[in-house]
Parts: C-alpha cells; structure tokens; sequence
C-alpha cells in the first residue's frame, strides 16, 4: 500500500475530528510512531480539532510545522469543561508535548490543596504543597495553568461552596455571631461558616462531595446527590434536602455557557473582556482613586437609544473582576426621551430602590459610562438614598477620562495602566448589553410586536 500524500493524511485527519461526538474533551496529536506531540482541550471536540486540518489553517510560527507530523488524534471525552481544563493541565506535565508552549522547565507549578484536617476545610492553589499550613491536606496536580486551575475551581465554588479564604474558623469561636462574611457568600459562593451559617456536619459533607466530583464521573455524583435528596425529602429533612437540589442544580449547569435563547433578547455567550489580572486591575484603579477598601464588586450603567426612542439602560456587575451575570438589569426608560442625563437618573433610582427593598449587595465601584455631566446625574439621583456605592465615577469615551465626585480635574491614564483597562471592559460590557437590549426593541416595534 502506497504512503499517504500530505494532502491525504489532513483529509483523513479532517474527515475523523468531524466525526467526534459534540463534547467536552481534550485531545491529543502524535506523529507515526505514537508520541504525543501536542496536547489541547477543547469545548466542543469536532469543532476544535477539525480546525487544524482545513487547508487555511494558520497554526502560527510554534504549532504549524506540527501539521506535517501529524498522523492521528486520540480524544479523552470528559463531562465538563472545567473536567478538560484539568485534564489538559495534567496530561502536558505528565507527557511533555513537544509543541505545547508551556514548556517543561523547572518552574514551581501550581496544585490543588484541601486541607480536610480543618474543622471547616478550605480549597486552595498554592505552589508549594510542602508547606507546613498544608500538612495532612488533600494534595492534586500539578498542573500547567494556575488560571486554569482557578478557573475550574471557581465554577466548582458555585456548586459547593466551600471556602478560600484563610481565616482560623472554629465553630465554638463566640466572635463569628458577629462576624460579616465576605462577598462570596453574598452571591452564593460560600455557606460562611466564620458567621455561623452553616454547621460543621453540613459543611464537612459538602466538602466530601467536591472532592468525590474531582475523583468521578460527574453523572454518578449527580446520581447519588439525586438518591440522597429523596431520602432527606422522605424523612422530612427539608432543609438538607433543598440544599441537595441546589448542589444537583448547580452541577448540571457547569458547563452551561450562557447560548440560551429568548423570546425578547438574545443571551450571548461570556466573554473574556478583561484580558488581563483582574485582581491587578482592582489593586490599581484602588490606588488612583484613593479607596481604603479593596475594590471587588463594581457595577456600571449605561444608556442606549436612537434619537430617543426606545430609550434603555443596562446595570452589569463584576465580582473580582469577572461578570456576574445573576446581577445583569436592562431597564426600559419612558420618560426620558433622548435625555441622557435624566435616563441616568431615573435608572440610578430604580437600581437603589430595588436595592432597598430586595437587600441587594451595593457595589464597592459605581461606573457610568459619560463624561461631568453624566456623573452629577448619578450623584443628584444616589442623593435621595442613605446608603451609596463607596465610590462613583464615569469614564468618558475616545480620551478615555476618568471623572471622579469631589474632584474638579478628571484624571488621565495611560492606556495601558490595569485599572483602566478594568473600567474599559466592564464599560464596554454595559455598552454591549444596554445596545443589545435596544435592537430587540428595535426590531420587535419594526415587525409589529408588543
């Protein structure tokens, strides 16, 4: 039999990723005598991988040579992209893939640490497994990619809840019936047990359950969480059993991306829109603006419309630097007209009596995408109210000005600088909400719907 040409190999190559099954997973490259030659993951297998063998294909200066040794891919399906993310991680320190840009050097990397010897074990990334602070700990890695490995770890939070701070929590400490708990616990991401809201029993268990999640097929977790809820349910134990359909919710929607799709407006999915640190970017907008308190909830607003109709506004958040999409308002403003300053001030209104009345978490940042004007619009409405963002500023586009309240001169950045970038992406996410939700109204009033 007759060697295969180039062109064939990549069409053969082509025609099996095509034929992968639509899941999460990571795949590997190996050349004619079955080493590994790069190792990836991937979303969505057959569309990641088919895209390597298409004739346009542009790999870049590192991985394109890759393509004339390539003679078969090997997949690993996993569950879940945080599932791939782990897996890849693993896989290119173990292997050393000779196209993989993270090289195998002698840098520390990072591991996984649950320190389940604690009364209420925390869930750490840490470098340096051998430290003392980690003795008797659960141990995983190492991995390649600490934001990977954090990534993964912050959806699994949301699922679990178990803590990440370092905090000395002891359940018999009198202090914590006094104690506020950060804001993970405000948006969901942590029971609080320095506050005494949750107990040690329920804690530990949910703890077990994570680790379980990180040693076995999601699918029989959810199973088991499933066969527990009926018993806690059947016993009359409500409130365990509601807290297992939350944890069996969650788990299901772990690699939810956002692509559902409504009547009125379409769901897009999240982006990365802030490319670099976030908690750099928090840190140094903190410094320019003088802040005592660490920044790590902001919200920002902003107005669309046409010649003044269909006037809308958006209200997005970012929680350390990331969305949090359970926090997004669109508002329809009918008053306003093409009246920015008054649109800004009715929305600020709405926004903070809502707050009031639902107990909403304020943000420590209130952006509003303008100039002077803009802002003083802001500060006449949050007037009214007693309790008030920490700060509020407004970011004026093309010279990308920062304006601040009490202060007459705005304050100028250099593009580059981590802080502003911040205030660019959750800005330009308020824009891109605010104008999505202004041409479904667009379109509806244009093909006749209510």
């Amino acid at each position: 039999m007759s060697a295969e040409s180039r062109s064939e190999r990549l069409q053969r190559l082509s025609e099996k990723a095509r034929a992968l099954p639509k899941v999460p997973g990571v795949y590997l490259m190996k050349d004619a005598e079955g080493r590994v030659l790069y190792v990836g993951k991937a979303v969505c297998l057959p569309d990641r991988v088919s895209s390597y063998f298409v004739p346009s294909a542009d790999l870049g200066a590192r991985k394109q040579p890759m393509l004339d040794w390539v003679v078969d891919v090997e997949v690993l399906e996993c569950e879940a992209e945080w599932e791939a993310l782990l897996l890849e991680a693993r896989l290119v320190k173990d292997l050393h893939p000779r196209f993989n840009e993270l090289l195998k050097d002698d840098k520390t990397f990072p591991y996984l640490a649950v320190t389940v010897r604690e009364e209420f074990p925390g869930v750490y990334v840490t470098r340096n497994p051998s430290d003392e602070r980690f003795a008797g700990a659960r141990i995983f890695g190492p991995f390649t990619s600490v934001h990977a490995l954090r990534s993964a770890i912050t959806v699994m939070q949301r699922a679990f809840q178990f803590r990440t701070c370092d905090l000395a929590i002891r359940s018999d400490d009198p202090a914590n019936r006094r104690f506020r708990p950060c804001l993970l616990h405000s948006i969901g991401q942590c029971t609080a047990p320095c506050a005494n809201r949750v107990g040690p029993d329920r804690y530990r268990r949910d703890v077990d359950r994570f680790l379980r999640c990180l040693g076995s097929r999601r699918s029989v977790l959810v199973r088991e969480l499933q066969g527990e809820m009926e018993r806690a349910s059947a016993e009359r134990r409500f409130e365990d059993a509601a807290v297992l359909r939350d944890q069996v919710h969650a788990l299901s929607k772990l690699d939810d991306r956002e692509t559902r799709r409504g009547e009125e407006y379409d769901w897009q999915p999240e982006l990365m829109v802030f490319a670099g640190d976030p908690a750099v970017g928090a840190r140094s907008l903190q410094r320019t603006l003088g802040m005592d308190r660490t920044i790590r909830c902001m919200e920002a607003i902003d107005i669309a419309h046409l010649g003044g109709e269909e006037t809308v506004a958006s209200k997005v958040c970012f929680v350390d630097g990331k969305p949090f999409k359970d926090a997004y308002r669109r508002y329809r403003i009918t008053t306003a007209g093409n009246d920015d300053y008054r649109a800004i001030r009715e929305v600020v209104a709405r926004r903070w009596k809502d707050a009031q009345e639902h107990r909403e978490l304020l943000p420590d940042v209130l952006l509003i995408d303008g100039g002077l004007g803009q802002l003083h619009a802001a500060l006449e409405a949050l007037a009214e109210f007693p309790d008030r963002p920490a700060m509020v500023i407004s970011l004026a586009k093309k010279e990308e000005l920062i304006h601040v309240e009490r202060e007459s001169e705005p304050i100028r950045l250099a593009r580059n600088n981590a802080g502003l970038r911040l205030c660019q992406a959750i800005r330009d996410e308020a824009h891109r909400f605010a104008r999505r939700y202004h041409h479904v109204l667009r379109r509806n009033r244009t093909l006749g719907r209510e």
